[in-house]
């Protein structure tokens, strides 16, 4: 999850120990998530009209049309870091914008793509907001303090940033998901066909060195253990959320040196390309979509429907509280590709050992129902890969341990934290 503004994250990690996704400034811990949207299990339909443009003569800024409003409707933006059609994160956003304009009656929606961190964003911002848009999504982690400065100008408009740690509590929202969750499962997977391959060493092309990142590494490990204990899994930091040629080559890096599954934190499908040409196996990532090629075993995914239509009728309503919300996969939000609604297990899940299969759907029948969440994942006893016991027998992280680097924001100190590597992950630490 999560995207890029990292030109301002190392400063703030060092200087406040970053609440990366969904905590923040305030002094107390940040309220429960919000009521979770209708479960929806099934992967979100690929989008196949237009994008919703802009009517009229459009006005430009920094190089952007910025799309007007249609009167009478309750209108919702979207900016997005990357093209629509990236095949990842940018994609599944996309996607949950069309399922909330089919979804909540009476709304227009229109979105800006490839929109920059910084200056160029906050115009983007400022922009939609003097047109009239009601709500508008931020889909970047580095969109976090633009918005944050235009939600204060206009407090009549809705702002959810997605990753990031910000909220005012009024009009600017921070909102994320449990992907640790589908990782997990992902994680016992590859473990599964990494051992029954025969090469018990797994690969993890990580983004930037942020809590989230290594949150989703640890989750992939302690799932790869439940399956292959003896397996274990390196990792490439690449410092980009998208740039399909470095993700490519990062993965061939990392089957290279052995690894014969792979996963990805970016938002490519590359992965899994490389894979295809390695004859080994890739673990793609954010959009239900981007398991195309014999060579994908699974996809870990966003379903950001249900949730944006959630919070688009909440909105209308004046019911939704702005704040900090954190789905688990009992919302709807989270899929694991091959084992939704309507979905079948790709060529590499299919002969797997059926106990292993039968696993993973007992654990995601789970995480649907509610029965097992985030913080059931990241129960004790949890060791890291020195040996040293993280999370004792009987304990659990809380919201503030998946958030944070030690020692968290000032009233917001987190006890277990995310600054380390699991049991059987061979890498270092990053250094913040």
């Amino acid at each position: 999850m999560s995207r890029t503004g990292i030109w301002r994250l190392s400063a703030i990690l060092t200087a406040v120990a970053l609440v990366a996704v969904a905590c923040g400034g305030p002094t107390q811990a940040p309220p429960a998530a919000t009521e979770a949207p209708p479960a929806a299990t099934a992967a979100p339909p690929a989008a196949t009209e237009a994008p919703p443009a802009a009517t009229g003569a459009p006005e430009s800024v920094g190089g952007f049309q910025i799309p007007d409003v249609e009167e009478g409707k309750f209108n919702v933006a979207m900016v997005l870091i990357g093209p629509h059609d990236d095949g990842g994160w940018s994609q599944a956003h996309y996607e949950g914008l069309l399922y909330t304009e089919e979804n909540v009656p009476n709304v227009h929606t229109a979105y800006i793509e490839n929109v920059p961190e910084g200056s160029e964003s906050e115009q983007v911002f400022r922009s939609l907001s003097r047109k009239g848009f009601d709500l508008i999504f931020g889909t970047s982690f580095g969109f976090m303090d633009p918005m944050e400065a235009v939600a204060s100008e206009f407090p009549e408009t809705t702002y959810i940033h997605i990753s990031g740690y910000k909220s005012n509590t009024t009009n600017f929202g921070n909102l994320f998901g449990a992907m640790e969750d589908m990782k997990y499962l992902a994680g016992m997977l590859a473990g599964a066909r990494a051992k029954m391959d025969g090469n018990p060493k797994l690969g993890y092309m990580a983004t930037f060195p942020i809590p989230e990142e290594l949150r989703l590494g640890n989750a992939i490990a302690l799932g790869m253990r439940q399956t292959c204990p003896e397996c274990t899994m390196d990792v490439r930091w690449i410092n980009t959320w998208h740039d399909p040629i470095l993700e490519k080559e990062a993965a061939a890096s990392l089957f290279d040196a052995g690894a014969q599954v792979v996963f990805t934190g970016a938002d490519t499908p590359a992965v899994a390309d490389v894979a295809q040409e390695k004859g080994k196996w890739g673990i793609t990532y954010d959009w239900s979509g981007s398991c195309k090629v014999d060579a994908c075993l699974t996809a870990p995914y966003w379903n950001w429907g249900p949730v944006y239509a959630e919070i688009t009728q909440g909105v209308i309503d004046g019911t939704y509280e702005v704040g900090w919300q954190y789905f688990d996969a009992d919302s709807g939000g989270l899929g694991l590709y091959g084992f939704m609604e309507g979905q079948s297990l790709t060529s590499g899940l299919a002969d797997l050992p059926p106990e292993v299969i039968q696993q993973v759907r007992d654990t995601l029948a789970q995480m649907l129902s509610g029965e097992f969440d985030r913080f059931d994942l990241f129960s004790g006893p949890i060791m890291d890969n020195k040996g040293n016991v993280i999370v004792p027998e009987g304990e659990r992280f809380s919201q503030s341990d998946i958030d944070q680097f030690p020692p968290g924001a000032p009233g917001l100190e987190c006890k277990y934290c995310v600054y380390w590597w699991a049991e059987g992950i061979t890498a270092e630490l990053p250094e913040l």
